[in-house]
């Protein structure tokens, strides 16, 4: 690289989709700007090469070998790539198999490859009027369609042009393919519901009634040619969620992740659909029921006999298990404003909001108001209120309790603060944090609405009798293959 900037340089790659942690490769850049990376891949694979705040697509193959130069001000615009041990001129004459013998012919086409994909994200990524966001989502459904049918059209002229002057692997033609297909499914299918989330000022748009047919195209959902795009991924897990609505499964029915993974488990097919799965069963660890969550985990194996993915979802499983729904919520004693002392377990057969607290908390101070109102609207109904201050200074927080005469349960946690027991056992990290726990002491939701939150009283309301739903909602049967 020229005018270096920073002295090291990195490639970064998930070897498991499954996996949020990326493995990267990291070298020394010399006083010369020169630099060496050897990286391990077991087949083709998506990557990153990473210097300083700039980040590249790269896709790499078991013999690629490939001399890469770049401004270190600018890595992005100025990124190219250059075949090692390749003759010179024979590049321009690449179509003509004799000039190249079978090792040089693949270096230059992992060069073409990675050249086109530097080329590709300068035209279509960095450009936002081929992007969705921040623009076009504001369109309505007959010129998005429009739009998105012009960036198809272009993006595999671009492909197309560029694989007939130059040669690729047919993997990773596959893959530039794959992309172009599935930006437009993916893009296509979550239009509705991303202009509602965006566009608050309208309603959500009524599609025309043949506006999702393009689902139906044979192929689309099963393409064992489009295994390494990540777009192909992301396209399957949305499909999956806009089928299981289709069949009247809301997100916060208790029975969302299980038909999730029914549907996914018949839909799919290939090596992919272990992917899915897994996807789903991870959606189902942070918001499922956690009894349900290991019954299909239990009946995952059976999708993944090379245990490639198993391992993975065990652990982020155990890493969930202690807060997800359905989860015992720990217990406590902790004493009142007024000198008595209260458990959790007191309170069984109750609805019970948590809301850890301190009273030197700008945040928590302003919250105070609503918590107030909240626990106003709900005076007389199946839940209680416990306001659990983590305060180290008890005097102020007994003086604050009383002269602002704050409703509901009031206690504080003895010595209080983030590394005290309750909030070790609680898994805080920071104040204020609510909680709800259901009428079997169970959780509920560990991130519910904020009190200051409109959707607060909804969401209570909708919490009533719901872990007694949850509980008859458990029996998941297992799939088969």
């Amino acid at each position: 690289m020229s005018g270096p900037t920073t002295d090291t340089v990195a490639v970064s790659l998930r070897e498991n989709p499954l996996d949020p942690k990326e493995k990267l490769i990291r070298t020394a850049v010399n006083e010369k700007g020169e630099f060496k990376l050897v990286v391990p891949v077991s087949g083709a694979t998506k990557a990153d090469l990473v210097y300083g705040d700039d980040v590249a697509p790269l896709f790499l193959d078991p013999g690629t070998d490939m001399d890469v130069r770049f401004k270190g001000n600018d890595m992005s615009s100025t990124l190219r790539f250059k075949a090692n041990d390749v003759p010179t001129g024979f590049t321009t004459k690449l179509r003509n198999r004799s000039n190249l013998n079978d090792e040089q012919r693949h270096r230059q086409q992992a060069a073409n490859a990675n050249n086109y994909l530097v080329e590709a994200d300068a035209q279509f990524v960095e450009n936002d009027g081929f992007q969705v966001l921040p623009d076009n989502i504001q369109l309505y459904e007959a010129p998005f369609l429009s739009f998105l049918e012009y960036r198809r059209k272009h993006e595999f002229e671009f492909l197309e042009d560029h694989a007939a002057k130059q040669s690729f692997t047919q993997e990773f033609y596959n893959y530039a393919h794959a992309e172009v297909v599935y930006a437009y499914a993916n893009d296509r299918l979550t239009f509705q519901d991303l202009r509602e989330q965006v566009v608050n000022t309208e309603g959500r748009l009524k599609m025309a009634p043949d506006y999702y047919n393009f689902l139906r195209e044979p192929g689309l959902l099963n393409e064992p040619n489009a295994a390494q795009s990540e777009l192909y991924h992301e396209f399957l897990l949305n499909y999956v969620h806009f089928a299981v609505a289709q069949e009247k499964h809301l997100r916060t029915d208790p029975d969302f992740y299980p038909a999730s993974y029914a549907l996914a488990s018949k839909k799919l097919t290939g090596p992919t659909r272990a992917i899915i799965l897994g996807r789903i069963l991870q959606e189902s660890f942070r918001f499922g029921h956690v009894k349900q969550s290991a019954a299909m985990l239990a009946d995952f194996q059976t999708y993944d006999p090379k245990n490639q993915y198993y391992p993975t979802l065990q652990f982020d499983f155990d890493r969930h298990k202690d807060f997800a729904i359905g989860a015992p919520a720990p217990d406590f004693k902790l004493p009142t404003a007024n000198g008595d002392t209260v458990n959790l377990h007191d309170f069984a057969g109750k609805l019970v909001y948590l809301n850890f607290w301190k009273t030197t908390n700008g945040l928590c101070l302003r919250d105070l108001a609503y918590a107030q109102d909240l626990i106003r609207r709900f005076e007389g109904k199946n839940i209680t209120f416990i306001n659990i201050a983590l305060d180290e200074n008890e005097q102020a927080w007994r003086q604050l309790v009383t002269v602002k005469k704050l409703p509901g349960v009031q206690v504080r946690v003895p010595g209080g603060g983030l590394r005290s027991p309750v909030a070790q056992a609680y898994a805080l990290q920071e104040v204020p944090t609510y909680m709800l726990v259901g009428e079997d002491g169970t959780f509920l939701n560990t991130k519910p609405k904020r009190l200051s939150s409109r959707a607060a009283i909804d969401e209570i309301n909708q919490s009533f009798g719901k872990a007694s739903t949850y509980t008859s909602a458990i029996d998941f049967p297992s799939t088969k293959k």
